[in-house]
């Protein structure tokens, strides 16, 4: 039974040139080995009720958890959910890592297999050369373990190469309020152009942008200094920014991808997640600008942007 509490979804626009007609959010990583599983289950299907119909997951994370989770949630109600899961090691033999990931989620098909974190466009050329592992998952396409291929990148220029290439039915790719202008003023146009679909991540900016972590619930290794109050007595209040999580929102939804993936492995952070995306209104272009300046003040001292990368030309935003 649905929680009433939730706001509902209906599916928006066909990703890409899949034919499937794909909810503007999806369900991302629930995967938690702090959580009992029982309890993951429950929060995807809490999701799945809300009609979210794109769910991801990979064999990295929580080393299977999270694809056995998928597994088990889609048990009884496959119909009308497009999965994706990945390829995690692009150096080894990509049709064991497949077959793997199928037994794990107990599926004899997924709808997109994603090779997982290109990194650079050097990544990007050697897994598309002859023998590579996109011919590979390309032959895993061809047995039916999966309908489409894509790739998940870290890097534009790579993701340029793959859409152009018109090997890739799916990318995958950073979009909020702290990733590269490229991801949005190059790539997402060329994707929607070459009938590309195109599924965001990075929304939170990885935790980053909400709380005071490196990423991922990691802790900051060296925690800002409290305030200190009117009489010289310290405070342990963090001094880090923040922003909210309907600014993320809201500010990824303007981007428009067809998709935007969100971790919400909580039923509180499914809430937050789903109440900010329900009441969803463009933002204007003060207001994004807004958002950006707010966002590089967030993550300040945060750690590594590795969705980032260098590029002295082109700013973040």
């Amino acid at each position: 039974m649905a929680d009433a509490s939730l706001p509902r979804f209906t599916p928006r626009r066909e990703l890409g040139r899949t034919g499937f007609t794909a909810t503007a959010v999806g369900i991302g990583d629930v995967a938690d080995r702090t959580v009992p599983r029982e309890d993951l289950v429950a929060t995807l299907r809490r999701a799945l009720d809300a009609g979210l119909n794109v769910i991801d997951t990979a064999p990295g994370y929580e080393d299977g958890l999270s694809e056995k989770v998928v597994g088990e949630a889609l048990r009884g109600r496959r119909e009308g959910v497009f999965v994706i899961d990945k390829v995690d090691v692009l150096e080894a033999p990509v049709a064991p890592q497949v077959a793997q990931s199928l037994a794990r989620l107990g599926l004899p098909s997924v709808d997109l297999f994603a090779l997982h974190a290109v990194k650079s466009l050097a990544q990007w050329e050697e897994v598309a050369r002859p023998g590579g592992a996109l011919e590979q998952l390309e032959a895993c396409v061809a047995k039916g373990q999966a309908r489409f291929r894509g790739i998940s990148c870290h890097h534009p220029d790579a993701l340029l190469a793959a859409v152009r290439s018109g090997r890739c039915d799916v990318v995958m790719f950073p979009l909020g309020p702290f990733v590269d202008a490229r991801y949005l003023e190059q790539v997402l146009p060329l994707a929607r152009e070459r009938g590309v679909g195109v599924v965001s991540f990075k929304t939170f900016g990885a935790g980053k942008l909400l709380g005071d972590t490196e990423g991922y619930g990691r802790p900051l290794q060296a925690r800002p200094r409290g305030k200190v109050g009117s009489g010289g007595e310290a405070r342990d209040t963090p001094v880090l920014p923040h922003l909210s999580v309907a600014e993320c929102v809201h500010y990824t939804l303007t981007l428009d991808p067809d998709v935007m993936l969100m971790g919400m492995g909580f039923p509180n952070e499914q809430d937050a997640a789903l109440h900010a995306a329900a009441a969803f209104r463009p933002l204007e272009a003060g207001a994004l600008r807004t958002v950006r300046e707010r966002a590089r003040a967030a993550i300040e001292g945060k750690g590594a942007v590795w969705w980032n990368p260098p590029s002295p030309e082109v700013p973040t935003r």
